[in-house]
């Protein structure tokens, strides 16, 4: 077997890392419980910011509070047109079990692609595993959608053009977003029309250990074991992960052939042991007649847009911002 290459990354993004895995290593249980005390000691949280920063306001926004369901709607002020602007709806990532929509590394990263791709960004806060396993965060994204769809944006700094609306998410926000995506093509919206998915090292995968999966020991935030962790946290009880949510592309698929998808912006790190079942992902769609357009960065961690030090970090920004701009320009 070849020699696994070393991955370069800077000092500050070691320690935050490091800390990262600490917290989360302190806080899951054998019995695929959460101390959710430990785990919010190394997730700092940031507030929501009227007054802007870095040219974006931000104002949280509640859909469901019996369920703890809002979101956080990130809107440029330093934009130079009057024109209504795209909307990108986000889904965090953090394995259906960590993190949230005020995080802070997902803060600054909703932040930077308001600002960057000049559009509003909402970032969902959904319900977490393993208090709520699913399908709750499937009805919770899929519930903001139409939640979104009725609002009225009039008071907020930037015009909102529901008819360009963009469905992201990082990790297991990829895998909710696609999933967000496949109920939303069966549903009539009054105003939202979705012209593309963009899925940021999405988190799928399955009973096969796939090669990434074997080769790939010791990188940043992910590992076979962490992973077979979060589907056991997730799942209902008595699945696998061939799960059709898991595994979209398996012996269990759901057949979108027929299904009017739009066009996705997929992105894969070549130290991601997630990278395979990303790459059967980018297949899968093809296979299916689907547009999907594959973003390769052979050096990039999973998570990697979470730093903004990383220069991988700022083209991915670049590249979603191309997207969504050709995307919204056509019919």
């Amino acid at each position: 077997m070849a020699e696994t290459p070393t991955l370069r990354l800077s000092l500050k993004t070691r320690f935050l890392l490091a800390a990262h895995s600490f917290g989360t290593r302190a806080a899951i249980r054998s019995d695929h419980t959460l101390n959710r005390s430990v785990l919010n000691i190394f997730d700092p949280k940031a507030a929501a910011s009227a007054k802007p920063i870095n040219g974006v306001s931000s104002f949280d926004i509640s859909v469901d509070p019996a369920r703890n369901l809002w979101f956080r709607l990130y809107a440029p002020t330093s934009t130079a047109t009057t024109d209504a602007l795209p909307v990108i709806i986000f889904f965090h990532g953090g394995g259906f079990a960590f993190m949230a929509a005020n995080s802070r590394s997902f803060d600054v990263l909703c932040r930077r692609l308001a600002g960057e791709t000049n559009a509003v960004v909402i970032s969902v806060n959904y319900r977490l595993a393993p208090e709520y396993k699913y399908p709750c965060q499937y009805e919770d994204g899929f519930d903001t959608l139409k939640y979104i769809d009725e609002m009225s944006f009039e008071s907020f700094p930037a015009g909102v053009d529901l008819g360009r609306c963009f469905i992201a998410g990082d990790s297991a926000g990829g895998n909710l977003a696609h999933h967000v995506v496949l109920k939303a093509c069966e549903h009539a919206f009054s105003n939202i029309k979705i012209k593309g998915l963009i899925a940021m090292q999405p988190f799928f995968g399955g009973e096969e250990r796939t090669e990434s999966e074997i080769k790939l020991v010791g990188v940043p935030l992910i590992s076979l074991e962490r992973s077979d962790w979060l589907w056991k946290a997730f799942l209902p009880a008595g699945s696998d992960k061939n799960h059709s949510v898991v595994n979209v592309f398996g012996p269990n698929a759901v057949d979108i052939s027929g299904v009017k998808f739009p066009a996705t912006l997929l992105f894969v790190g070549g130290f991601d042991p997630l990278q395979d079942w990303q790459k059967r992902y980018h297949e899968g769609l093809k296979k299916a007649g689907k547009e999907v357009h594959l973003v390769e960065y052979p050096n990039a961690f999973h998570g990697f847009y979470c730093f903004p030090e990383s220069p991988e970090s700022s083209l991915l920004i670049g590249e979603v911002k191309n997207f969504v701009q050709k995307q919204s320009s056509l019919a």
